[in-house]
């Protein structure tokens, strides 16, 4: 078991941003752990975002690091051309791989953090032997596609296994979150094990991001500072 609970960090979605000045939009959130970037397709989800040309640009003005999430059809074709731009992480859906672990391994090769995320209904057990392989599990608390959606408590079970298994495994993997994060309910993930939170309109949807990111930041950390 870990001797201290995990640093929490906190991952602005741009997806609740201004995609008209995403350039000034991270300017906003410069006290955040890393910016979420999330990329659709309109075909492993019902939503288009944007691409490679735009993450590219993104990556060369943002002050934070950025954390691509590929909500994305084909993702061992794609997943590489964004570790390619220099990202720090590139978090890739197991639904959509042919061959996790292969692709895990080429996102750390080309200098990313390797992420693998899980849609709500995705079981977590067959996966927990790639665990050596990945540096971050997204657990998905809603479905993919838009935000604005409420947290699925459903998900907490599987987030608690999670975190069973990386204390126990004694391997250093981040255990994001992502869909419905609030001040709210960032705590009842944080109590269950997450680490790692991605907040869209709770950051976006506030006058002040930067005070609505030391908020969450706070409340996670109390959580997580708990008693069992």
């Amino acid at each position: 078991m870990p001797t201290s609970p995990p640093k929490c960090c906190i991952n602005p979605s741009i997806l609740s941003a201004d995609f008209a000045n995403l350039e000034a939009e991270l300017a906003r959130i410069g006290s955040a752990d890393a910016v979420h970037v999330d990329v659709m397709d309109n075909h492993f989800v019902p939503n288009l975002t944007i691409g490679v040309p735009v993450v590219e640009r993104l990556q060369k003005v943002s002050p934070v690091p950025l954390d691509a999430h590929l909500m994305i059809s084909h993702a061992d074709r794609w997943a590489p051309h964004y570790a390619d731009l220099g990202l720090d992480s590139v978090t890739f859906h197991v639904e959509a791989s042919d061959a996790p672990i292969k692709l895990a391994r080429e996102l750390r090769a080309r200098g990313s953090k390797a992420g693998m995320a899980l849609r709500p209904a995705t079981p977590l057990e067959p996966y927990l032997d790639m665990l050596p392989e990945l540096d971050v599990l997204l657990i998905m608390t809603v479905e993919p596609g838009f935000g604005g959606q409420a947290f699925l408590d459903v998900t907490l079970p599987k987030i608690r296994r999670a975190r069973e298994a990386v204390d126990g495994s004694g391997i250093d993997v981040a255990i994001q979150v992502d869909g419905g994060i609030t001040e709210e309910t960032i705590i009842r993930a944080a109590e269950a094990g997450a680490n790692v939170f991605v907040a869209g309109s709770a950051v976006y949807g506030r006058p002040s991001p930067a005070e609505a990111i030391e908020a969450l930041r706070a409340h996670a950390q109390h959580a997580v500072h708990q008693p069992a």
